[in-house]
């Protein structure tokens, strides 16, 4: 064998993978205002109870909730990180009759005058809007409704292909919703406008792109979604595909908003049940000892993921709750990722192990926190609250 076709004995390949890890996690996250990883996170709560009872789940959502609005009033903005957030304030001001969750979403939409980010086909831009109707709905200010109306009126009228932010793959066939967590971003936006304005033009354009993106990225063996087209060829190092935690956590979270507002009648809406089904029952298979998910779901990492995790226990128990999953098979997974979650959860009520924002599974540290996370985790104790009650 020449010198230059030498390989390196397999335990020191694996030894050096595992070195290479050490390094990228240690590596330190550059704050934003989205998230960050200090020094020092101090320790964890030891006084939250997984028990699946209303006042259990409410002490641990405002001690999770109350931390991330104080570290971050100031800073709201009209990103889709905020945006997911937003969206938890939004489920726990209702859940928990929380009027100053509330008021803080009312002060989001004051402050940018109940408009859109900037990009007007882009699905990271419409996040917000589903934040505007939950509120128009409670007061019928007209107001809060217009710029988000006006926004999906003039994408209706685009070709239904990217024209802004596009990958550096795209060609003249690559959808307007070409990565999975569009289906959380966008969506949901489209059938609460359809339900409020009584307009099925809305839901009939959000079921197109849906199942365009649908045919793109859902693997019909593997019930996972690939985060995007680049990620149809990529495999973790045991060789199994790669599908993003966070990216399938947001597409699952996504079908049930949209089912949630979608007519019992509407045509397609059996193809949306169904494809819930799928992707829970393989979100299940893959629950790890902890009650969570890795950030790749078919890989091997140092930590789970806890936004993707709080995205499936969110879904999941909606799932249960409405009727669309047996609670009898899915209450065991429910709780024992409510449990995980709160294993997370720090004593000044930091949510940690969430990935900063990416397109991929990659590192992290434990104390690891950014906003996304923390809004599905509100949203996921909204719908235990719910369980509960039952």
């Amino acid at each position: 064998m020449s010198r230059f076709q030498y390989r390196f004995p397999f335990t020191f390949q694996v030894s050096l993978i595992a070195v290479l890890l050490c390094a990228v996690q240690a590596r330190p996250q550059k704050p934003t205002p989205a998230g960050d990883t200090p020094g020092e996170a101090g320790p964890l709560a030891t006084d939250l109870s997984p028990a699946l009872k209303k006042d259990a789940i409410a002490k641990a959502m405002h001690r999770v909730g109350d931390w991330q609005l104080e570290k971050s009033r100031d800073v709201f903005n009209q990103d889709w990180t905020f945006a997911a957030l937003y969206r938890g304030y939004i489920a726990a001001a209702e859940s928990l009759h929380d009027n100053e969750y509330r008021d803080a979403m009312m002060e989001v939409g004051k402050k940018f005058d109940w408009k859109l980010g900037s990009r007007a086909s882009h699905a990271d831009d419409h996040a917000l809007g589903y934040v505007y109707l939950k509120l128009y709905e409670q007061t019928h200010d007209a107001k809060m409704l217009a710029a988000t109306k006006e926004t999906l009126d003039h994408v209706m009228t685009l070709p239904d292909v990217c024209t802004e932010s596009c990958p550096p793959w795209h060609d003249a066939t690559t959808p307007m919703w070409w990565w999975c967590d569009a289906l959380f971003m966008a969506p949901p936006v489209w059938t609460e406008l359809a339900q409020i304005t009584g307009d099925k033009a809305y839901l009939d354009h959000m079921d197109k792109e849906w199942w365009v993106t649908s045919k793109l990225l859902y693997d019909p063996v593997e019930h996972l979604y690939a985060r995007d087209t680049s990620y149809l060829d990529k495999h973790e190092a045991n060789g199994k595909r790669i599908f993003w935690s966070r990216g399938n956590g947001w597409v699952l979270a996504g079908l049930a908003e949209v089912l949630e507002t979608m007519p019992k009648d509407y045509p397609s809406r059996a193809k949306y049940v169904e494809q819930f089904r799928q992707m829970a029952e393989k979100v299940k298979s893959l629950q790890g000892a902890d009650g969570l998910w890795q950030p790749g779901l078919l890989g091997s990492y140092p930590l789970p993921e806890v936004s993707g995790s709080a995205f499936f226990v969110y879904a999941m128990a909606w799932g249960i709750n409405h009727g669309v999953l047996n609670r009898a098979e899915y209450l065991p997974v429910v709780r024992k990722g409510w449990a995980g979650l709160l294993s997370h959860v720090y004593a000044d009520g930091r949510l940690g192990s969430i990935q900063p924002i990416g397109g991929g599974p990659d590192a992290y540290k434990p104390q690891t926190s950014y906003v996304f996370g923390v809004g599905a985790f509100l949203m996921a104790g909204s719908e235990l609250r719910e369980l509960a009650g039952h």
